[in-house]
C-alpha cells in the first residue's frame, strides 16, 4: 500500500526501514527532542528501531494504529513519519495523528501533504470518523500544518505531556470526517 504525493509516498515501515528510521532520528535528534517526549539512550540503537517496527506491525494487525514512513519519491530516502495512534472502534471511531519531518525538509509544504494524505486513507479507507491531535502552543510550525489541513482547535490541555523533563501545555485539535 503506497499513497503518493507530489513529490514524496508514504508507505507503512517494515522491518527493512530499521536503519533508514535510526539514521532520521539521529539526524534530526536536536530538532525532534525539543517537541517530543524524553526518549532513552536506547532508543538511538537499531535494536530499538527494529522492536519499534515489529511492535507497530503487530497493533497494525489489530486495527490499533498505523505508523507511515514518508519518503522522497526521487530517491526513497526516509524523510519522516507519520502515524494514526490508539485506534478506538465502537461507538468513537477516533484516532491520534502524530508526525516528525527531517530537520531539512521543515518549511516546504511536505507536512500538510503528507497529514492530507494520512487524512484520507484514516478517513476513507480506515472509516474513521474523528482524528485528534496535540501542539504544543510554541510550536507555531505545526499549528500551520493542523489548521492548514481542516483540524479545528477544540481546546487546552494544561501540563498534559512530559517533554525534556517538563509537562507541557498542548493545543488539542481535531477533524471530522467530513462524510460522516
Amino acid at each position: 500500500m503506497k499513497l503518493v504525493g507530489k513529490d514524496i509516498y508514504l508507505r507503512f515501515l517494515d522491518e527493512s526501514d530499521a536503519a533508514a528510521k535510526l539514521e532520521l532520528n539521529l539526524r534530526s535528534r536536536e530538532f525532534f527532542e525539543a517537541f517530543l517526549t524524553t526518549r532513552s539512550e536506547d532508543f538511538y540503537t537499531i535494536d530499538y528501531q527494529l522492536n519499534s517496527i515489529k511492535t507497530s506491525m503487530r497493533k497494525m494487525e489489530r486495527d490499533e494504529e498505523y505508523i507511515f514512513g514518508v519518503f522522497l519519491a526521487s530517491s526513497d530516502d526516509l524523510i519522516g513519519i507519520i502515524s494514526l495512534t490508539e485506534v478506538v472502534r465502537g461507538a468513537l471511531q477516533s484516532c491520534w495523528l502524530g508526525y516528525s519531518l527531517d530537520k531539512d525538509y521543515n518549511g516546504r509544504g511536505i507536512t500538510t501533504e503528507v497529514v492530507r494524505l494520512v487524512m484520507g486513507y484514516a478517513f476513507q479507507v480506515l472509516k474513521l470518523h474523528r482524528i485528534e491531535a496535540g501542539v504544543m502552543p510554541r510550536n507555531l510550525g505545526s499549528i500551520r500544518v493542523l489548521e492548514k489541513s481542516g483540524f479545528e482547535r477544540e481546546g487546552l490541555s494544561r501540563k498534559n505531556v512530559l517533554i525534556n523533563g517538563k509537562w507541557e501545555d498542548h493545543l488539542h485539535y481535531a477533524i471530522v470526517n467530513p462524510d460522516d
